[in-house]
């Protein structure tokens, strides 16, 4: 595109709230009770058209999310003991983009600038801590933009549905991830929990789609059809912690993924808003410019 056609896309992703409404408002998690079954897994909500038009954003989105990032992070190398941090969390079953989040939407940024952690079952190690133990050690530092692949959350799903620990112990936890989230915030941690919504068909198709493909076999746990047979179970134990840990100071968002060019763009938007209201500023000087100059002057 030319330089006109971009300020002008750039233009448009700059409107205010009233010419395009907040995307973090419409896929602002309802409060409780949640039932995900009733919302539109291949919704476009928002979009400023088709598929082409959406995509075409991508690149003024990206250079205005790399802008803030590097504010961020620079303000976490200036001032480490003030600075903010930034914290996604992808939740979803098992097709429904968090990987593809990662690769389209944070690769937007310098990669300096992002810690990202997947979380896979509990080692020996894990185990022999307190559940939010793995968590606190990944979180990002000053000015960081940190990235769960699943998260603490996994702790209410897993454990739930497949029958791990006794209820009472899982039921405890929603209490303590949001007192857990609660002192992040309260710590100058912006929270964006993003629950990745796909149907069953579409999830079936991208599961074909691994097997069909010699280049994905990687990518297929066979393990992801004992988890597709208790698909309501799984929504169940999702309908409960979006209800139970859904304060606005860490609120969820629910993604329709079922088109993976609108999650992307979703999270990406989301992601922009949140980083937009942090009203993110350069650092000043700790040094005395003016100075620095005479001194460049005479080397």
């Amino acid at each position: 595109h030319s330089r006109q056609a971009r300020e002008s896309l750039r233009g448009r992703m700059r409107s205010t709230p009233d010419d395009f409404p907040q995307l973090s408002d419409v896929l602002r998690c309802p409060q409780a009770p949640v039932d995900v079954n009733s919302i539109n897994t291949d919704a476009t909500s928002q979009t400023p058209g088709g598929k082409r038009d959406t995509l075409e954003q991508f690149q003024p989105m990206a250079e205005e999310l790399s802008e803030l990032q590097e504010r961020l992070f620079a303000r976490g190398r200036n001032n480490p003991d003030h600075a903010r941090r930034v914290l996604i969390v992808l939740q979803g079953l098992d097709t429904a983009g968090k990987g593809g989040v990662v690769r389209h939407v944070v690769a937007m940024v310098d990669p300096q600038g992002i810690n990202h952690h997947s979380f896979k079952a509990p080692t020996q190690e894990e185990l022999r801590h307190d559940f939010l133990w793995r968590g606190k050690k990944a979180l990002p530092e000053p000015g960081m933009l940190g990235v769960f692949d699943r998260s603490h959350y996994e702790d209410v799903l897993v454990p739930r549905v497949e029958n791990l620990v006794e209820e009472e112990v899982w039921r405890k936890r929603y209490d303590l991830i949001n007192d857990f989230e609660m002192n992040l915030a309260a710590r100058g941690t912006n929270i964006i929990k993003c629950f990745l919504h796909i149907s069953p068909d579409v999830q079936k198709e991208r599961l074909a789609a691994r097997l069909n493909d010699p280049a994905k076999y990687w990518k297929y746990d066979p393990g992801d059809l004992d988890t597709r047979s208790k698909w309501a179970e799984y929504i169940e134990a999702y309908n409960e912690l979006l209800s139970r840990c859904n304060p606005d100071i860490a609120p969820w968002y629910i993604i329709p993924s079922d088109h993976k060019w609108y999650r992307n763009w979703a999270m990406g938007r989301i992601l922009l808003e949140t980083m937009r209201s942090m009203k993110l500023t350069w650092p000043p000087a700790n040094f005395d410019v003016e100075a620095e100059k005479r001194r460049l002057e005479q080397a």
